[in-house]
C-alpha cells in the first residue's frame, strides 16, 4: 500500500440526497385545555368510600400549516362512588410535529403511536399534579401502549362486515 494513499470515502447512492431524506421534528408540546371540577367539596374529603376511577383517552391529528400537524391527546379522568363525584379532569394536551419527506403510510402510525407516546408522560404529570391541586392524592394514570391500540384500531377497520349490509364503526 502506498503512504499517500487516502482512505477511501463512504459513497452515498446515486439519488440520496441529504435534502431529501425523511425528517421528522417535535416543534412544540403545550395545554391545549385543561378543567379541573371538585363538584361535592367540601363535603367529598369527609367521604369514606374509594371512588371508582374511570380514565378515557382520545388521538386527534389535524393539520397546523404546510408540514406541520397537530397531534391532541385528550385525556378524561373521572372518579366517583355512592356518595357522588370526588373529581373530573379534562385535558388536552398536544403536540406540533414538522415533518419533511415522509409518505402518509408512515406518517398515520407515528401520528397515533410515536407521537401519543412522547406526548403521554407530560400529560400524566399534568393530571397528577391537577387532582393533587384539587385536595386529593395525586392520580398517576398506568402508562397507555398506544402501539397495541393502534394494532388494534387497524384491524377492526380493516375486518369484514360479519352481515351482509352492516356498517361499521370505530373510535380512535
Amino acid at each position: 500500500m502506498a503512504e499517500n494513499e487516502t482512505p477511501p470515502q463512504p459513497q452515498q447512492p446515486e439519488g440520496d440526497n441529504p435534502e431529501n431524506a425523511p425528517q421528522m421534528a417535535n416543534l412544540a408540546q403545550y395545554v391545549k385545555d385543561l378543567s379541573v371540577e371538585n363538584p361535592s367539596s367540601p363535603t367529598v374529603y369527609q367521604w369514606k368510600n374509594q371512588p371508582r376511577i374511570d380514565v378515557n383517552f382520545n388521538i386527534a391529528v389535524e393539520p397546523a400549516g404546510e408540514g406541520v400537524r397537530e397531534v391532541i391527546l385528550k385525556i378524561e379522568a373521572k372518579a366517583a362512588s355512592e356518595e357522588g363525584t370526588h373529581f373530573i379532569v379534562d385535558l388536552t394536551y398536544a403536540g406540533l410535529y414538522g415533518f419533511r419527506n415522509i409518505s402518509e403510510e408512515q406518517l398515520h402510525p407515528f401520528f397515533y403511536v410515536e407521537a401519543p407516546t412522547m406526548l403521554f408522560p407530560f400529560a400524566r404529570q399534568i393530571v397528577a399534579e391537577a387532582v393533587g391541586n384539587a385536595g386529593f392524592a395525586p392520580l398517576m394514570l398506568e402508562p397507555i401502549d398506544f402501539r397495541s391500540t393502534y394494532l388494534q384500531q387497524m384491524q377492526a377497520q380493516q375486518a369484514p362486515s360479519s352481515t351482509n349490509g352492516g356498517s361499521e364503526t370505530a373510535d380512535a
